[in-house]
């Protein structure tokens, strides 16, 4: 518990004078309900006995000084009152002056509660923001291992577990300062004046405390659940709609929507578990505390004690048992919210497992060679590539063929450094890729893939996310040499159209041109093409085909292809199998070889130019 105040702490320490002060805020008012209380039997006291005192005869109201009487030290206070108000009897101001304390005191009872909670949540809300902020970024830094490992659906609704803090912060944290308090002067008094009722009526408190344990255990275990059971409903959603297509192409509404049911009735399992938890304590305390006011009760007739002071005891008794109420919830919200962000901080405490260093070496790619140096790789314990020896010149255009599994877009992913490599080093130029930053590396390649991703914006913003600042005429220029200006015109907004999420709006070939100019004007000496053409059909092939011989020129390419039809052109065509680098050289070289390369064309041949 002690770890999870630490870590709110630290959320709200940018804007502690903010804080600070609505904590502040939050004591007074803790101590306003008891001020108002005693305020009233001030004005009350003062304002009676002078109307008492005014009247001829026996007054019809009770002495409240009979009463007072108990409370010595009120007593002196009134008397005090009294006299004042006495030698000013000519005066309604005077009678004025003493009656607008009670709006006085709850004007400042209002000012109090305004700014506790206007100051928590300014603080909720900007350190709630501030810890999304850190997670998104935390998240999209984490290794592309990491991002594969963990469903979408499940890292954004640990992104939103984020904001039961907002009413832990902007209105538990006025609870947690007020209600203690509250309860504290109340018992304080109640102590004070009437030790031994006090005593009494108290005696089965330590029992509350039993049933507010056990409940709170079984709220953080169903808080838990309930985080897990969003997240699972999360995904549902996010596979439901992304794949889309699939759902309707093979009638799988109804499935989809079973299992959304079924993990909705999970769900309010968990959350009706919450809500006995959390409802359960308040009426078995309200019961302990009848049983304190029965003997109570049984108590004042057995030694006939003054019916005023026992009326007044057990009301202020009583007015205890909202706040203590209040507190209980709390405890129930408390363990919902160590439960729903325990997630959230572990995965702020996960660490990349690709590690920057310290000093970074400056890397320059353009006119370097790249090496792999007895490259090995294995992922989650099972071996993908082993002791891969293969030097790239500059300029020159690497073709990575192979059956499906052979290790080629491990190799690409080493090379951009998604991960590093088990054994040997990966280098450009003189300079391994662990001595650069990420930054720096990926600053200087370009990737074109099968399954190109657009963002839901705008052609030109989708484009220039290739070079962030680019001008118009760099933009158009770049779409140009990819082929995709004169498509890109006969859109309704032209380069303003809106794409459509991942693109709908465009089909796959205008969506690979995109993502090709996007490359072109990135300007990377070093290019990687991840299957670019596999899912195009023969005459968008060809048009994308013409983009990316633009895009190749003068720039070290490393191109994975499934149709041998493409890359016949390269230079050197690498022969990858169970993760090894079984042929190399150019397509006349390995045709005559008669190896693994000669076997994957005839097959492809077959399959009408791509490998099975």
């Amino acid at each position: 518990m002690i770890e999870f105040w630490l870590k709110l702490w630290q959320l709200t320490r940018p804007y502690k004078g903010r804080f600070i002060l609505g904590l502040i805020f939050g004591v007074l008012l803790g101590f306003a309900d008891t001020i108002v209380l005693l305020t009233l039997a001030f004005v009350f006291g003062v304002v009676f006995v002078r109307i008492s005192g005014a009247h001829n005869g026996p007054s019809p109201n009770p002495d409240p000084m009979q009463f007072l009487s108990k409370f010595p030290h009120l007593a002196s206070v009134f008397d005090q009152a009294q006299h004042w108000v006495a030698s000013h009897t000519g005066s309604h101001a005077t009678l004025l002056v003493v009656v607008a304390l009670v709006p006085l005191v709850m004007l400042a009872r209002g000012v109090c509660s305004y700014l506790t909670s206007y100051m928590m949540g300014w603080v909720a809300v900007r350190a709630l923001c501030d810890l999304r902020a850190r997670l998104f970024d935390h998240l999209l830094n984490l290794p592309f291992s990491f991002l594969t490992r963990n469903s979408t659906g499940e890292l954004m609704s640990r992104i939103g577990d984020v904001g039961v803090l907002q009413n832990m912060i902007g209105v538990s944290m006025v609870t947690i300062v007020k209600e203690p308090i509250n309860i504290l002067t109340k018992a304080a008094i109640l102590f004070y004046y009437f030790p031994l009722l006090t005593a009494i009526a108290l005696v089965g408190f330590p029992f509350c405390v039993i049933p507010v344990v056990i409940y709170n255990r079984k709220v953080r275990r169903a808080g838990a659940g309930i985080q897990t059971e969003q997240a699972n409903l999360n995904r549902v959603m996010h596979e439901a709609f992304t794949g889309s297509r699939i759902v309707k192409g093979y009638n799988l509404e109804e499935t989809i929507v079973t299992r959304f049911k079924a993990n909705q009735a999970k769900f309010i399992s968990h959350y009706m578990r919450v809500i006995r938890s959390t409802e359960s304590p308040g009426p078995i305390i309200e019961v302990l505390g009848s049983i304190g006011v029965a003997v109570l009760l049984y108590y004042l007739a057995a030694r006939n004690t003054v019916p005023e002071v026992s009326f007044v005891f057990i009301g202020a008794l009583v007015s205890m048992y909202a706040p203590v109420k209040a507190v209980i919830r709390l405890q129930s919200e408390l363990q919902r919210t160590r439960a729903a962000t325990s997630r959230v901080f572990e995965l702020l405490a996960t660490k990349s497992t690709l590690i920057e260093p310290a000093q970074p070496v400056p890397l320059h790619a353009a006119g370097s060679v790249i090496h792999f140096d007895d490259v090995s790789f294995s992922y989650e314990d099972k071996p993908v590539l082993r002791h891969i020896q293969l030097r790239v010149e500059p300029g020159q255009m690497v073709a990575l063929v192979g059956r499906s599994g052979s290790g080629k877009t491990s190799l690409t992913n080493l090379l951009l450094r998604f991960y590093d490599p088990t054994e040997g080093a990966i280098r450009i130029g003189t300079v391994d890729l662990r001595q650069a930053s990420l930054r720096d590396i990926r600053s200087q390649m370009a990737v074109v893939t099968q399954e190109v991703i657009l963002f839901n914006d705008t052609i030109a913003n989708n484009i220039v996310v290739g070079r962030p600042g680019a001008t118009r005429e760099q933009i158009e220029k770049a779409a140009r040499q990819a082929f995709a200006h004169d498509f890109i015109l006969e859109k309704p907004c032209g380069y303003d159209s809106i794409v459509g999420e991942k693109g709908t709006n465009l089909s796959v070939g205008q969506r690979q041109r995109i993502a090709i100019a996007r490359a072109i004007l990135r300007d990377a000496p070093i290019l990687v093409l991840d299957e670019a053409t596999s899912a195009l059909d023969n005459e968008a092939e060809k048009i994308v085909q013409k983009a990316l011989d633009e895009l190749m020129k003068g720039r070290t390419t490393f191109c994975i292809a499934h149709r041998l039809s493409t890359i016949q052109h390269f230079e050197r065509i690498v022969v990858m199998d169970a993760g090894k680098i079984v042929e190399t050289g150019n397509h006349a070289e390995l045709l005559a070889h008669g190896g693994i390369y000669e076997k994957l064309y005839t097959l492809g041949s077959t399959f009408g130019g791509t490998i099975p």
